[in-house]
């Protein structure tokens, strides 16, 4: 029997186990990962920004830890030779309103304890020519990274502490005792004292698999980005973000500076059909069956039908995707926006129909199940998996 199980192999479980072993060094660990390889789903498909935690409600989950996620993911990038680099954002007003958006949210950066700047029209345009508003917040340590090579790093940090690691294994039971966790699937059957589940887009059928009594579904949202051509990508030196809406999870079309050396526009947010698959149009009927019978995404898509309309129009239609990057960059062009990979984030939806904001954790005797882990996860796993070890411990 294992000391602790691990399931998921996402940035937050290679984390978990990491700062498990650490701080039980010898224990016997075990984490399984249906997929054939670590950080393939939301790991490996987002914009690679080392967040600073200037959005989030102050006291939450988000803003406690994204701010020491981003010194700590820096710290753990320098000590493994995994480049990264602090370019900086700026978030741009384009008009009245988002400027009083911009305003409070400058106040809540400064509750949250973030260095920012308040620029007006003129430094924002010496800072960057190619980019317009009525006025912009400079974050300074904001960061780019390939969390994918984060999540390697770790995984080798794991099986050099005496961690297994077994890929291409899917779990579909899960059934706890007063004394063990005994977690299987077709490729074989486990058991361990503890258990943390950190199943992402998978986060809340795991959940019921064990038994967790909770209304919430997750609702897949696809992330569609383009990149832009290799001539265009000194269009910007530091990321580009809207002024974002606080009414959603979602942070808006950006342009951001790759640590490759390319340069991304997005992602917009659609209802995404299949968890899993990352083509235009991929469907895949459980994953659909599930979101569209759900009451919890009927009173979401009743409350946001400006804004889902939007979103669709502006997937089918490159200019709608396009009028949305022109606010804050006018010269980019059709001919600019080039394919690229989707991404889809699992957003938790409670049955009532409210979105879930903040990480969200759930406690069983023996188990910890992370149901909640959108952006800025990535940016904040360490904080995240100490946090899971200490409650796992607890």
């Amino acid at each position: 029997m294992h000391d602790y199980c691990v399931i998921g192999g996402g940035i937050v479980g290679v984390a978990t186990a990491y700062r498990l072993l650490d701080r039980h060094p010898g224990a016997s660990l075990l984490l399984v990962e249906k997929a054939d390889a670590l950080g393939v789903h939301q790991t490996g498909h987002n914009s690679g920004v080392i967040h600073s935690g200037i959005y989030y409600e102050p006291g939450s989950l988000k803003a406690r830890l994204c701010r020491a996620g981003a010194q700590q993911t820096k710290e753990f990038a320098a000590a493994h030779d995994i480049p990264f680099r602090v370019c900086g954002k700026l978030l741009v007003a384009t008009d009245s309103a988002e400027h009083a958006r911009m305003v409070t949210l400058y106040e809540r950066s400064v509750t949250n304890g973030v260095e920012v700047e308040l620029l007006d029209t003129a430094e924002l345009v010496r800072r960057e020519p190619r980019v317009t508003g009525v006025g912009a917040l400079y974050v300074p340590s904001t960061g780019i990274i390939d969390y994918q090579r984060v999540t390697a790093a770790l995984a080798d940090e794991v099986r050099a502490a005496g961690g297994e690691i077994v890929l291409g294994t899917e779990i579909t039971a899960i059934d706890e005792t007063a004394d063990a966790v005994t977690v299987s699937g077709p490729s074989g059957s486990w058991r361990a004292a503890r258990l943390v589940v950190c199943g992402g887009l998978q986060a809340d059928r795991l959940a019921r698999l064990a038994g967790v009594d909770t209304d919430l579904r997750i609702v897949p949202f696809r992330g569609e980005y383009y990149q832009l051509p290799p001539d265009r990508s000194d269009l910007v030196h530091t990321l580009i973000y809207p002024i974002p809406d606080p009414e959603l999870p979602f942070l808006g079309v950006h342009l951001s500076p790759t640590i490759d050396g390319g340069l991304t526009v997005g992602p917009n947010a659609v209802l995404g059909l299949s968890r899993e698959g990352y083509r235009k149009g991929s469907v895949d009927l459980r994953d659909a069956r599930e979101v569209l019978g759900y009451r919890g995404f009927h009173r979401v898509a009743a409350a946001n039908v400006r804004t889902g309309l939007r979103e669709m129009r502006n997937s089918v239609f490159k200019r709608g995707y396009l009028a949305e990057c022109r606010r804050y960059c006018p010269e980019l062009t059709r001919q600019d926006l080039l394919p690229r990979e989707a991404g889809i984030r699992a957003q938790a939806v409670r049955w009532d129909g409210t979105l879930v904001h903040d990480f969200l954790l759930e406690r069983t005797a023996r188990s910890v199940h992370v149901l909640n882990a959108p952006s800025p996860a990535a940016t904040s796993a360490l904080p995240i998996a100490a946090h899971i070890a200490a409650q796992l411990d607890a």
